[in-house]
């Protein structure tokens, strides 16, 4: 028996990197996975690695329609949607000052809106349940600031905002809400984002206490507790998993 028997989990952003290996972890505690990504082949090969009962779906989270329809056909195989994870994520990374507004809005898209339209579309199924569980994912960067990533640092406090206050809204539904912010973490958007840049990788490893960057599993087994019942009395909670980069 695992901890997630019965369950039926969706996760944004699942077809690789962070996404994948919660995906993986939850499907190993026995959820049922909605793999969910832009990318469809993406998501149906992740799915298919799972097996079982897991299912691949293309969904763009920037799209509202897209996120409904994908709810739909989650709920139309299982019945249900006991679990929420909002993984899917994007940035580019330089100076403030030097940035494109067209960047900002494909950054505050996908990090914030992103967890927006999913939330709006499957809270609703939680209330009718009575009973669900929200975790999304931020970063450390909403809680410390990160050179570089200041429109991907806003959007991912707006993150960690909406999570404490759609914690308060919800839990006399019976339903949590929490949040966790991973450090850097050894994923290919990360490599792509210091890509011929190994001063900068060098001296956020050194930064870190452990010194080592996360895996994706390390993050994983954070999202694992918070959707698990062990963590039904917890609501509103933001957790960083930094290798200690960051102690708030």
């Amino acid at each position: 028996m695992g901890r997630m028997d019965d369950r039926t989990v969706v996760v944004t952003g699942a077809g690789r990197g962070i996404g994948r290996a919660i995906a993986e972890r939850l499907a190993d505690e026995g959820a049922s996975v909605a793999v969910t990504d832009v990318d469809a082949d993406t998501a149906a090969g992740t799915a298919a690695e799972i097996g079982g009962t897991a299912v691949g779906i293309a969904a763009d989270v920037t799209d509202p329609a897209s996120v409904r329809a994908m709810v739909e056909q989650v709920r139309a195989v299982y019945g249900r949607i006991d679990v929420l994870v909002n993984n899917a994520g994007w940035d580019k990374v330089g100076p403030f000052v030097e940035s494109d507004p067209a960047d900002w809005d494909r950054i505050v898209q996908i990090n914030l809106y992103g967890v927006l339209h999913t939330a709006h579309a499957v809270v609703p199924t939680m209330i009718a349940q009575g009973s669900g569980t929200v975790v999304n994912l931020a970063s450390d960067a909403a809680r410390v600031g990160s050179t570089g990533e200041a429109v991907y640092s806003a959007a991912k406090g707006g993150v960690v905002a909406f999570t404490k206050t759609l914690a308060r809204e919800v839990a006399r539904h019976g339903i949590n809400a929490n949040c966790v912010c991973p450090g850097p973490t050894d994923t290919a958007l990360f490599a792509s984002v210091v890509e011929g840049n190994d001063t900068l990788r060098d001296a956020l490893v050194r930064a870190i206490p452990f010194r080592r960057l996360a895996q994706p599993e390390d993050l994983a087994a954070t999202v694992a507790f918070f959707a698990s019942p062990d963590a039904a009395y917890l609501t509103g909670q933001t957790v960083s998993v930094s290798g200690g980069l960051s102690m708030v």
